[in-house]
């Protein structure tokens, strides 16, 4: 039996060892395959989850998860492999058994695995997302390069007094730095800086140094994509990136797929779209919707369910575009969420309105209180207390400060568990929820010689609606349930055609919360199902295959026999 615990940050072999021997121990219901290659040429695994005797896996509504698509957001991987295992160790319980069963789960663990391998190096190198050189390959130019200095295998800060520093050592506690007052002076002030070299460093000058890679694949995506000019890091073009690009292939090749989350780490926190635009942009049936979902995310999970645009924007007057929730849901209005792992600031108590702005201003007792979480729940582990070095440029200057990497942006492995064991509940109740078609019934009657009527009935079992959301139905994003019948000998129809396409399905997510009639509701239509008959001329005995199917609610196959 493979070791179950999530304990450690797995690097790209040993996450591919562990993947492909899952697959191994139990191939009737998980698959691994290649999906692309990253720019180093490292496979990109996506793993199906389904009870393949039960149908072919894309026959089934599907729910799409990735993690990784940022290079140190380590968490997000750890907690798509561990839902994995977390399916496959409950494949018992009736919920687990009836989602595989019925359903499929794709999920893609390290959509990034060239920036995750630099992130987890012995001395990590930490970019953004891939590891090319974007969006110039011509010398870096002059300015602080981040990097491990004193090779501990940390990235830290550098403290260096400065008549003319914006920073002081604070009364309360010597290993926390605060502002300087505006007018004050006199004091020992001190400039911050990353741990690093200055490349060409003239003695005078300590400008910041454009990076060498500075790829974001999360703005890579098709929908509202803009140039570097207008947002950094999106690539030459939409889908540029084999890692994206492998991506939006697979989504748009399975059109079962109902849902999409991308797992990312630090805030914990559920994005829903938009990015781009207010809340009062979006039809307000799907609104509602992303809210209910959200609800049940909150409980599950302990995070709180926001809009991207209204409460995590990194400027006022800027949005995010070409992301890969807004492309999901704009593109074939399917639901997307983005899920934030880990807060380092909800572990230490901190209440964060906002989730973005908290670090432009905050109360100094935030500081204190994370540091005061370092002390306790991490043991001292998470903040380096400041210590002297001789830096071969600046000469004696001070390094530590917060481990951010396996502290701020992902949790230690000593919590790591608790942290992804947050997310199986949701993710499975999330699958659980797409429309589903099945037989009402499915027969025939004989009506002279040779002459037959079919007789055919499906309803969508499922909670959402076979299109998803209000979007998808308006702009006629899906088409509509589909009924085709074939056989080995000739068919005369009588009545219908050999192809009938059909409306759209109901389902159960806007039934309102109480049953009294407040808004004059016509009661629970029957909308999700639909009734469909034929009249043919057949020979006695023959046989007719039967099949009704939704590019996103499955696909159903009957056999009748005419005697």
């Amino acid at each position: 039996m493979t070791d179950r615990s999530i304990d450690t940050y797995l690097n790209y072999d040993d996450l591919s060892k562990r993947l492909l021997q899952l697959a191994a121990e139990q191939p009737h219901i998980m698959q691994v395959k290649s999906i692309g290659k990253s720019f180093a040429q490292r496979d990109i695994w996506l793993v199906s989850l389904t009870q393949f005797s039960s149908g072919p896996a894309n026959d089934k509504p599907a729910l799409w998860i990735d993690a990784n698509i940022h290079s140190s957001e380590l968490v997000s991987s750890m907690a798509a492999l561990n839902f994995i295992q977390w399916m496959l160790d409950n494949k018992n319980d009736a919920d687990v058994q009836r989602c595989l069963e019925t359903r499929t789960l794709y999920i893609c663990p390290r959509v990034n695995p060239d920036g995750a391998e630099w992130a987890l190096a012995p001395v990590p190198k930490l970019v953004r997302s891939g590891i090319r050189a974007y969006p110039y390959e011509e010398p870096l130019t002059d300015g602080i390069e981040v990097q491990d200095i004193d090779g501990d295998g940390r990235m830290l800060s550098m403290r260096i007094k400065d008549s003319n520093g914006a920073w002081k050592i604070s009364e309360h506690d010597s290993r926390l730095m605060v502002r300087r007052n505006a007018i004050e002076t006199g004091g020992s002030y001190y400039r911050l800086l990353p741990e690093g070299l200055i490349r060409n460093y003239d003695g005078f000058h300590i400008p910041p140094a454009r990076k060498e890679q500075n790829l974001d694949f999360n703005r890579n995506f098709p929908v509202q994509w803009r140039n570097e000019q207008e947002q950094k890091g999106a690539g030459h073009y939409p889908v540029s990136e084999p890692e994206v690009r492998a991506v939006v292939d697979f989504i748009s090749q399975h059109t079962n797929i109902c849902a999409a989350l991308s797992l990312h780490s630090y805030s914990g926190v559920l994005l829903r779209p938009y990015s781009f635009k207010a809340d009062d942009q979006m039809p307000a049936e799907d609104l509602w919707l992303f809210q209910k979902i959200g609800q049940q995310g909150e409980q599950l999970t302990g995070y709180p369910a926001v809009s991207a645009y209204h409460d995590f924007r990194y400027h006022p007057q800027e949005v995010i575009t070409g992301a890969m929730d807004d492309w999901i849901y704009e593109d074939s209005g399917r639901i997307a969420w983005t899920v934030e792992l880990w807060s380092p600031h909800r572990q230490a108590g901190i209440k964060m309105n906002n989730f973005i702005d908290w670090y432009r201003e905050h109360p100094f007792e935030d500081d204190l209180k994370l540091m005061q979480w370092n002390d306790t729940s991490l043991q001292g582990n998470g903040f380096v207390n400041w210590y002297s070095y001789s830096h071969p440029q600046l000469g004696e200057v001070e390094l530590g400060g917060w481990d951010s990497l396996f502290n701020i942006w992902n949790p230690p492995p000593s919590q790591l568990q608790n942290e992804v064991d947050r997310l199986p509940k949701w993710l499975l109740w999330h699958t659980l929820i797409t429309p589903r078609l099945e037989w009402l019934h499915c027969k025939s009657r004989k009506i002279d010689l040779g002459i037959f009527q079919l007789d055919v009935a499906v309803i969508n079992s499922g909670w959402l609606p076979t299109q998803i959301s209000q979007h998808a139905l308006k702009n006629k994003l899906v088409r509509g349930v589909v009924f085709e019948i074939e056989s080995d000998v000739n068919i005369t129809f009588l009545q219908g055609q050999p192809r009938m396409e059909t409306e759209q399905l109901h389902g159960r997510h806007d039934t309102p919360s109480s049953p009294n009639n407040w808004l004059g509701q016509n009661g629970d239509a029957t909308n999700d199902r639909i009734r469909m008959q034929w009249l043919i001329q057949i020979e006695q005995g023959a046989s007719v295959s039967i099949t009704a199917r939704h590019e996103r609610a499955g696909t159903l196959h009957q056999k009748l026999f005419l005697e």
